[in-house]
């Protein structure tokens, strides 16, 4: 398959383009900077500069892919609105349905939808309110404009995200009656995420994974 990549130059988003190259998919990235993309290690993909919230630029670089993984992310913002993952989508959403790309598998994050309040004590009474509140307020408006389309897809929520080496054992739930805390290692994440290409297994569903 073809796949373009959204938050290509993350730390997540370089896994994801490792973990897809070696299944055998062609990526493209759409990246602010194509230096800065390759002084972090993205090679051996196209790359596309332009804005992921300018629909010219998505159009652009979606231009013959099967489908699209969304790992795009945002710094803390305890007081000042965030709203980039909520336009970028919503354009993304747009230029998939008018191209008649139809797969888009996106990340979001434990806390997002009807996973809030399964975090831990911590995360749910600390972390949350006081350091992301704001991302996640822009992670659920992200989630509704996926909700709402035509697309099909799959919504991802890691726990807390780590360095660890992947150990392979993930946990993909939509029951979180026991869920209260726990972490993923990012390889994990990335490997879970390159598998929902080939597979319908959560298809139009928001599995939240973890160890």
């Amino acid at each position: 398959m073809k796949i373009l990549v959204l938050g290509a130059t993350g730390a997540t988003g370089l896994l994801i383009v490792r973990d897809a190259l070696a299944a055998g998919h062609s990526v493209v990235a759409l990246v602010r900077s194509k230096e800065k993309a390759l002084a972090v290690g993205l090679s051996g993909i196209d790359l596309v500069e332009g804005d992921a919230r300018d629909e010219a630029a998505l159009t652009r670089a979606i231009a013959g892919s099967d489908a699209v993984i969304s790992s795009l992310g945002t710094a803390m913002s305890p007081f000042r609105e965030v709203t980039l993952l909520s336009t970028a989508t919503r354009a993304l959403v747009r230029v998939m349905e008018a191209q008649k790309v139809r797969r888009l598998v996106c990340i979001t994050g434990l806390g997002a939808g009807d996973s809030r309040g399964h975090g831990g004590f911590f995360f749910d009474r600390v972390f949350l309110p006081l350091l992301l509140r704001k991302v996640y307020d822009d992670k659920n408006r992200q989630e509704d404009a996926i909700r709402a389309s035509t697309l099909d897809w799959t919504i991802v929520r890691p726990t807390v995200l780590n360095d660890k080496p992947a150990n392979g054992h993930v946990r993909a739930l939509t029951d979180l009656t026991t869920v209260h805390g726990g972490s993923i290692a990012r390889a994990d994440v990335a490997e879970f995420v390159v598998q929902q290409l080939t597979t319908e297994a959560w298809l139009r569903q928001a599995p939240l994974i973890t160890w």
